[in-house]
């Protein structure tokens, strides 16, 4: 390892000017299959094509900044170095908050490079919800133990408050002032079984749940995703997924730095602000490969205008993988008919199931072949749990997507309430084994025994399987129980959000307890623009009504609510389980307060925490 730093210490951190140009990328013989860890596979590039494109980010439509293996591990030494100097080392923690730049790959490799532990978080993305992201992310930081916090300048009263709130959180400081270190770097020599990073996943703030990853198991996903998809080197990635999510940073970069796939990387807020950019980026850079959940693909294919796609060619694109939530049928046949004409193929949409527990990855479909989907009788799995096919185009049909077999060395099984394996198109717990496996939650005894089962995890998923193959039908958290049936949430919100003036991906549905009839009350809400009293009216007579037809019966209650009450995770998950506590304590719909207030209460509780911290010092002497 030192002669390869040695000689990136005497690289430039600026772009190179030898780049190979897109399109002219030579195949790389042989792979990083002896590498024990990550920085294992990235030296092994290093050592073979140092100059060779690793990521590209794009900035804007016109300016993109690309760097090569060697730039990208002289900047991780120089992190490395500051982060050194700011008292890291092998097995301490290391928080990552930085929105998508290059910046956020040299503090994790470097972090790395001294044995310590990343933690990617997500920054504040609305300044509306500034005091419950802080409340969020020092929950996190208090349980991995974080010492150092990387951030933006913009985020110093974040990072000020959150040290406030964790005693333990010594230093907040911003990629630049690592590179300002003198400090020589000491390597940590690192076993395959080190931990690289944690995962923390979405959801409850209170109770944290941080997936612990050794690089062992992130090269054992990396290779078993890479054999499933026919991934090569001669591909392109290009991606805009946040990199605080397991999809973005392990899926994408941590693939692609395996495998020698050069990344183009956008920044999520560049996708939002329009979403065409995602498909015109693919065309650009002549792109093979891509990924998103549904609702990307829902919204590049029913809210973007012709004109937008003026010239588009997507013939390159081979693999558009669809995951991280519930995959749709609709969604699936809408973005591959609107494509078509201009050189999507329907057989490059694959569908794909995962969760963090696993890495990333855990069902890929076959290659080259169309997506699947199993049309069932809705009232069967309702009632039975059973998936019976049934073919008659009516509302009694529940369509399902496939979204394929276990990875190459990893298991599925469905199993029943009481543990036993069901039969094929039985609806069970969706359980899985393999050496991409979490050994458990970081810190979390009790999250951590009700994950595992024998050599079995829970994926907190319900589904079925036909032939090996895997059709997942909801969370099994989220399922509601009204009447002696199972009612599957992302169902009736996919009938909800059909409805005109209903905001698409703004739907939440769940059940709350009804003590007087011993069931679950069905909760919908909806988000829509509707402000007129005789608008909202009949956009809630709409949706009684469609409902009562889909599920031969009414909801119990409806909310329509303003744009962006309904909570969601920060990869743009429905935090059902978030709405349902705010349903049930009253506050549903409750305007937050403004954000001068929150700005003003965060730096009140800061400088009155800072001040008795001091106090207290000074008292001790």
């Amino acid at each position: 390892m030192s002669a390869s730093m040695n000689a990136a210490n005497r690289s430039s951190t600026r772009p190179a000017a030898d780049i190979a140009p897109v399109g002219s990328l030579e195949a790389i013989t042989g792979s990083p299959a002896e590498a024990h860890t990550i920085l294992d596979a990235f030296e092994w590039h290093l050592a073979r094509h140092p100059q060779r494109e690793h990521v590209t980010l794009i900035e804007t439509d016109d300016s993109t900044t690309t760097v090569t293996y060697a730039h990208m591990w002289a900047a991780a030494i120089r992190a490395a170095c500051g982060l050194q100097g700011h008292g890291i080392r092998h097995g301490d923690t290391v928080a990552i908050m930085l929105p998508t730049c290059l910046e956020f790959f040299e503090v994790c490799l470097g972090a790395m490079l001294l044995g310590a532990i990343a933690v990617p978080i997500y920054p504040p993305l609305r300044w509306s919800e500034l005091e419950e992201h802080v409340q969020g992310r020092a929950a996190v930081l208090a349980n991995c133990s974080a010492s150092v916090l990387v951030t933006v300048p913009e985020a110093r009263l974040v990072g000020r408050a959150l040290q406030a709130l964790v005693p333990g959180l010594r230093h907040v400081v911003c990629p630049n002032a690592l590179h300002d270190s003198n400090v020589g770097l000491r390597a940590a020599a690192l076993r395959t079984s080190a931990v690289a990073m944690l995962q923390y996943t979405s959801g409850s703030t209170g109770d944290p749940k941080g997936v612990v990853l050794t690089h062992a198991m992130l090269l054992a996903n990396i290779r078993a995703m890479r054999e499933a998809s026919g991934a090569h080197s001669r591909d392109r990635f290009l991606s805009w997924l946040p990199l605080y999510h397991d999809m973005g940073l392990i899926g994408a970069w941590m693939g692609t730095l395996y495998t020698g796939i050069p990344l183009n990387l956008m920044s999520p807020t560049i996708f939002l602000a329009r979403p065409s950019r995602w498909l015109r980026a693919i065309d650009r850079f002549g792109a093979t490969l891509s990924a998103g959940p549904n609702f990307a693909y829902d919204l590049v294919s029913s809210r973007v205008r012709d004109a937008d796609f003026q010239g588009l060619d997507l013939s390159s694109w081979r693999l558009a993988f669809n995951g991280a939530e519930p995959v749709r049928a609709a969604t699936m046949r809408r973005f591959a008919q609107r494509f078509a004409p201009y050189g999507f193929r329907p057989e490059a949409l694959t569908p794909v199931y995962g969760l963090a527990e696993s890495a990333v990855g855990l069902a890929f479909p076959s290659l080259s072949r169309s997506f699947i989907v199993d049309s069932i009788d809705r009232e069967a799995l309702a009632r039975d749990g059973v998936a019976v096919p049934d073919t008659s185009p009516s509302s009694a049909t529940l369509e399902i997507v496939a979204c394929g077999r276990a990875l190459p060395a990893h298991d599925i099984r469905v199993v029943a309430a009481d543990g036993r394996v069901v039969a094929d198109r039985t609806e069970g717990r969706i359980q899985f084994k393999g050496p991409s496996a979490t050994t458990g939650y970081f810190r979390n005894a009790p999250a951590t025994a009700a994950l595992r089962n024998g050599d079995w995890l829970e994926t907190g998923d319900t589904g079925y399987m036909v032939d090996g193959e895997l059709f997942p039908t909801s969370r099994t958290k989220d399922i509601v129980k009204r009447g002696g049936h199972s009612i599957h949430p992302q169902d009736v919100e996919a009938v909800v959000e059909g409805i005109e003036g209903i905001r698409k991906g703004c739907v939440a549905v769940f059940g709350s307890p009804d003590p007087g009839s011993g069931t679950e009350r069905l909760v919908v809400v909806a988000e829509c623009r509707a402000r007129h009293a005789d608008d909202v009216a009949s956009l809630r007579a709409a949706l009684m009504s469609t409902v009562a037809m889909h599920l031969n019966g009414p909801p119990n209650e409806v909310f329509l609510v303003p744009p962006r009450t309904i909570p969601k995770t920060s990869s743009g998950k429905l935090r059902r389980s978030a709405c349902r506590a705010l349903y049930e304590s009253g506050q549903l719909g409750v305007p937050r307060a403004p954000v001068w207030r929150q700005v003003a209460g965060l730096a009140a509780r800061t400088i009155g925490t800072e001040t008795a911290r001091r106090w207290r010092t000074l008292r001790g002497r």
